[in-house]
């Protein structure tokens, strides 16, 4: 008997606790459970009687209100997202080169000259010591060749991230800062299915394509970063539109492509050289004519290599030209 009205006790106890911790779950005046949250005083209000059950709740939310996505852009006060391509990761304080004050007022000449020494310091100390002077040169590098290139900001998110990795296993020792950059650049591309040619790399790079292409072989074994062949019909697009070719012509270089590939006549070729004949019989096929001189230029080759290439693909795909 005792026990029972313990663990009844207990049960009720609990049941209390439970209660208090999940918070109110209906209204006390009319036990209604349409309870809706007030945004703006911060209180629970029940919509059928109008009671104020609970006050003075603590708001996650901005002091400030805004109607549009332009207002909510100007009020808001947090930073930009961390990334990969800064040394610091974007986190450190920017001193902006406006002489304007926070109401947009121009500064005074004395204050402007101190704004500019605070500048100059700014810049001065983001780097700690020259292990991230080095490295802010690199990532800056890698930034300046992405957009000579032309590439997405996810390819610079993904390069800075290689050279970083080769930063902390140390495999830039003994090699130049622009020869790794570059081959992490060269990478990351291939990575993220946006393949660049050497060639085109070296054109933006400061170091040599010899010295990329045996970095970038060094980096790539070192990291195990698994590089796929790459696959000639990604440079498809690009060099018909340099060439202002058509869709149709596009869809037959692919369908080239896939056919002689699958017959093995890719293994060992390069893969810009292949698409740029698969190209140019395709322009032969679709009577849109370019001549092997301007495919050649378009896709950095020799006339020579779409020659044999084209020669062998017409071979394989039983036209005779």
């Amino acid at each position: 008997m005792t026990r029972s009205t313990r663990q009844r006790e207990r049960q009720a106890e609990t049941e209390t606790e439970d209660d208090e911790r999940e918070g109110v779950r209906g209204c006390p005046e009319c036990d209604s459970e349409n309870l809706v949250k007030s945004a703006d005083r911060g209180e629970l209000i029940c919509e059928d009687c109008g009671l104020v059950v609970e006050e003075e709740n603590i708001d996650p939310g901005p002091e400030w209100r805004a109607f549009n996505h332009a207002e909510r852009q100007q009020k808001s006060r947090v930073g930009a997202p961390t990334t990969q391509t800064m040394h610091d990761k974007g986190l450190t304080t920017t001193i902006d080169w406006k002489d304007k004050d926070a109401y947009g007022r121009s500064i005074s000449s004395k204050k402007r000259s101190q704004m500019h020494r605070l500048r100059k310091w700014q810049e001065r100390i983001r780097t700690k010591d020259a292990g991230e002077r080095n490295l802010q040169f690199a990532l800056s590098e890698i930034d300046r060749m992405a957009s000579a290139l032309g590439v997405p900001r996810s390819v610079r998110e993904v390069a800075s991230v290689i050279y970083r990795r080769s930063l902390a296993e140390d495999l830039i020792r003994g090699r130049s800062i622009e020869g790794v950059a570059t081959s992490a650049l060269y990478a990351a591309c291939r990575k993220e299915g946006i393949p660049r040619s050497l060639e085109e790399i070296s054109e933006v790079s400061r170091v040599n394509r010899k010295e990329i292409g045996r970095t970038y072989r060094y980096v790539s074994q070192e990291l195990a970063l698994e590089m796929r062949p790459v696959d000639p019909k990604k440079y498809v697009p690009r060099f018909c539109s340099e060439l202002t070719l058509s869709e149709e012509v596009q869809s037959k270089a692919n369908d080239i492509i896939e056919t002689t590939a699958e017959k093995g006549l890719l293994s060992g070729k390069s893969p810009t050289g292949y698409a740029a004949a698969a190209i140019y019989a395709a322009s032969l096929l679709c009577n849109e004519k370019k001549t092997q001189r301007e495919v050649a230029d378009v896709a950095q080759v020799t006339e020579v290599t779409i020659r044999n290439r084209y020669q062998e693909q017409i071979e394989a795909m039983g036209i005779h030209g």
